[in-house]
């Protein structure tokens, strides 16, 4: 896949002497840059259009390592989330980030890097603990490395601390800065997975699925645990066979014993965010289906749908390999019953669960 256009960037007073602004103007000079104040709000209509050939450089001030938002009426899995930035330059059409993101631009934090410290210190205060970090849930964790070198010293960073790993999760095909690197302990490069038909209608400017798996095989064989992610899960005429293609793929390119975990998790919104998505992709048919509203107040597939689908999916993953680390995103401990004949009840259990994965495959 190709590298994303950047037309401008926009630095945000405040953040001129950060180490990744500096990094980020040496690789972009011959870009037009403009110094602006932290307040300077695009139009209305650059946030409709989210203007993602943008980068805005911002100073953060909040906390870098929080807890995966997710909801207390179904069960997480106790992610950690690593706020390197928000937005993507990729252009899927059912990105909760839509909704979420209320000024335009790609918005990366320049602090990131002088920050490490003090989240060292919270994990090394709890060695009995570990965390599972992750820097994909409001940007692609690899789509712009090779202009920002996050994993330059991202992966130094986590790979020597025993009590947590780092998760790259991506749609991109772009591991080549990982790869030249040295770390691969307590490091994992996980892909979002989906059909063709999926990627080429509603996954835009992201890789295709064969460079998504043909990445994997490749990290894999330069000595990196891999994951995949199977979320959203979208139903339309014909889904069975099309998901059953991906897993032919995976059987022919990867090794499934350094499979870390795989998620699966099905096409679900908040209401505001149906109108966005519409609006920006008219031509979109992720909304065919009988959708509810869940206890989390999002739209999701009636139940039936979803365990029949889920169900489907982790049975054949299972033929292929029995020890995948299959799991549930955000889902009641029903569903994880009648789709996978299990369920580990709470949020704390799925967690231990995890952790368990990471001793067995990642140990110290």
């Amino acid at each position: 896949m190709n590298q994303f256009e950047i037309r401008r960037v926009l630095i945000e007073r405040g953040a001129e002497n950060d180490s990744l602004s500096k990094r980020i103007i040496e690789k972009l000079h011959n870009i037009p840059i403009e110094i602006v104040e932290s307040n300077d709000l695009a139009l209305r209509e650059d946030i409709e259009e989210m203007d993602k050939n943008s980068l805005r450089l911002i100073h953060y001030k909040g906390e870098f390592l929080k807890p995966c938002p997710g909801t207390r009426r179904y069960i997480c899995c106790g992610y950690q989330i690593l706020n390197v930035g928000i937005n993507c330059p990729m252009e899927c059409s059912y990105c909760f980030l839509q909704s979420y993101v209320n000024q335009p631009s790609l918005r990366l934090f320049t602090n990131l890097e002088d920050k490490l410290n003090v989240i060292g210190e919270f994990i090394d205060n709890h060695p009995d603990r570990i965390f599972r970090i992750g820097t994909g849930e409001f940007t692609d964790s690899l789509s712009l490395n090779y202009i920002t070198g996050w994993t330059d010293f991202l992966l130094p960073f986590f790979s020597f601390r025993k009590n947590c790993i780092l998760e790259l999760k991506t749609k991109t095909s772009f591991i080549k800065e990982i790869i030249n690197t040295r770390y691969r302990k307590r490091i994992i490069v996980a892909w979002s997975l989906n059909t063709s038909r999926i990627i080429a209608n509603e996954e835009g400017k992201t890789a295709s699925l064969k460079e998504r798996i043909i990445s994997a095989q490749e990290c894999q064989k330069a000595g990196f645990i891999i994951a995949f992610h199977f979320d959203p899960l979208i139903n339309y005429p014909g889904w069975e066979n099309e998901y059953e293609e991906i897993i032919q793929l995976l059987e022919k390119y990867i090794d499934p014993a350094s499979i870390i975990w795989i998620s699966i998790g099905s096409f679900r919104y908040m209401p505001d965010l149906k109108w966005r998505i519409l609006r920006r992709f008219p031509g979109t048919n992720i909304f065919n289906g009988e959708f509810v509203t869940g206890l989390d107040g999002k739209q999701r597939y009636f139940k039936p749908i979803r365990v029949k689908m889920y169900a489907n999916l982790s049975e054949r993953l299972k033929k292929w390999y029995d020890n995948l680390g299959i799991y549930l995103c955000m889902e009641s401990d029903d569903v994880w019953e009648q789709s996978l004949g299990w369920s580990p009840k709470n949020s704390s259990t799925l967690s231990g669960y995890l952790d368990n994965r990471v001793r067995l495959l990642m140990p110290n």
